[in-house]
């Protein structure tokens, strides 16, 4: 009998201690199936012992089996919630299995079915606790997956700001670098690289001061920013940009940094695959609930490829079909055409005149 009771108590002993460890030591919460199963194999070695004879109720043990059992169950379901699956399949079982037939060590039932009766009501409270356990790891495995998400979005977004805007200014310097070496004043082209490159350090900054800082990233340009763009294009080579904007013309914050982003990326292609371009038309409107931005050049002489998704006209498209609008690049006499159609309010009501709201990207091409 003492033995039996240093074993019941053993089996308690051990079934509190690893409850209390994936209670208590968030550390050895991913390890905790390792020592989960074998106090299992104890519990239910000690259950065996009584049904089988070789021990006999004593005073004591009820409210032991009771704590054990009890264990158990939390046991179960911090083993679901934390161990790798393979392993917590395994040892959740023997826990529950364990819980449940512990009554039979201070009840003796009437006939095998009121055993399993007995043992399956009783085994309730480890398939709960192991629910509760599992609905817990689904919730965190949707957190990681939303964080994950959340990156992956805040990467591509640096991704788009610097192609878009650090492209720009880098191919302005490039273009200033040019033009003051064949002809004009150098000085002044000089201290046009110097701002085109003060601007580019601006962003950059910007970026990663997001980055340290774990800022959200607030919209860049607005249709302010739009004439400046063009003046500071004109003056960096051949093609003149032919602006038309009612100064009267209003857009919410976002909108506003969307048409000054597909306009820089547009200026940006221009110069980069229309070099022998001499005009640049460019024309923001805005009416029934549409803001309006058309780009036209008449400098492709040829075509290119463009890959499809990513940076540039792709990466452009997909921000604006986010918003509702459209996004049409395509060739024109003597020229390339862009136009974007972004609603001013988010209208479910609104839709582009095209039937497909995304991009005719040009699988071709040079943009403008």
């Amino acid at each position: 009998m003492n033995l039996m009771w240093a074993v019941a108590l053993l089996s308690v002993v051990a079934a509190v201690a690893v409850a209390a460890t994936g209670l208590f030591r968030p550390r050895l919460r991913p390890r905790l199936s390792a020592p989960a199963l074998p106090a299992a194999g104890v519990s239910l070695a000690v259950t065996l012992a009584y049904l089988g004879g070789a021990a006999r109720p004593a005073p004591g043990v009820d409210a032991l089996g009771m704590i054990e059992s009890v264990a158990l169950m939390v046991s179960a379901g911090l083993v679901v919630r934390y161990a790798p699956l393979r392993q917590a399949v395994l040892s959740t079982s023997a826990a529950g299995l364990a819980a449940a037939v512990w009554p039979l060590r201070v009840f003796t039932p009437a006939s095998p079915l009121e055993a399993v009766g007995v043992s399956a009501f009783w085994g309730l409270g480890a398939l709960l606790t192991a629910a509760m356990g599992a609905y817990l790891r689904f919730l965190d495995v949707r957190q990681e997956r939303a964080v994950a998400d959340t990156r992956t979005a805040l990467r591509l977004r640096l991704a788009r700001d610097l192609h878009d805007f650090l492209a720009h200014d880098i191919s302005e310097m490039v273009a200033h670098a040019q033009a003051g070496r064949v002809a004009g004043d150098p000085l002044q082209a000089l201290e046009r690289i110097e701002d085109a490159g003060q601007r580019a350090l601006s962003t950059l900054d910007g970026t990663l001061d997001t980055l340290h800082h774990d800022r959200l990233l607030s919209p860049v340009g607005d249709l302010g920013g739009i004439s400046e763009a063009a003046e500071r294009f004109s003056a960096a080579g051949p093609a003149r940009v032919r602006l038309r904007m009612d100064p009267a013309v209003t857009a919410p914050v976002e909108t506003a940094a969307l048409a000054y982003r597909i306009v820089v990326e547009g200026l940006t292609n221009v110069r980069r695959h229309a070099p022998q371009a001499t005009r640049v038309d460019l024309r923001v409107s805005a009416s029934a609930g549409v803001l309006e931005v058309t780009m036209t050049n008449d400098g492709v002489t040829r075509t290119r490829s463009r890959r499809r998704g990513g940076s540039g006209l792709p990466g452009l498209a997909g921000l604006v079909e986010d918003r509702g609008g459209e996004l049409v690049a395509q060739a024109v006499p003597d020229g390339w055409s862009l136009t974007a159609r972004l609603p001013l309010r988010q209208s479910p009501t609104w839709s582009p005149e095209s039937s497909s709201p995304t991009t005719r990207k040009a699988s071709a091409a040079p943009s403008a």
